[in-house]
């Protein structure tokens, strides 16, 4: 198997790939084929078929994007700008120690007492 070049389109392709020099949404079976290969997926004729329509969708809504994607359009993490919405910390009613630990399956000293995880005791 060959190598992964660069294009010098920037992005990085595997040489062997049938559509590889071709347009960027020719997704082919062989292609879908040959990157299952390269991820050492086993797939059949069925999912062959159906990945090869997905991935050909997914290539062309990414090619759409590139043409919208402009150096003038600023990148944002999300489409509503957002304000802290948490409420502010104030402590309210509390249990007391007694309370905390009256459900508990051991209990020594006002703590929780556990067996060691690592194996010594401490």
């Amino acid at each position: 198997m060959g190598g992964v070049t660069s294009t010098g389109r920037g992005r990085t392709g595997c040489s062997e790939c049938p559509a590889y020099n071709g347009p960027v949404s020719e997704i082919t079976p062989d292609l879908v084929r040959h990157l299952g290969v390269l991820a050492r997926i086993h797939l059949s004729d069925e999912e062959v078929e159906r990945l090869t329509g997905q991935l050909d969708v997914i290539v062309d809504n990414i090619a759409k994007v590139s043409q919208v994607a402009t150096p003038d359009v600023v990148a944002t993490s999300h489409p509503i700008p957002l304000q802290n919405v948490f409420r502010p910390d104030e402590p309210g009613d509390m249990l007391t120690p007694e309370q905390v630990l009256q459900n508990a399956p051991d209990a020594a000293d006002g703590r929780f007492r556990v067996t060691a995880i690592l194996g010594e005791e401490q």
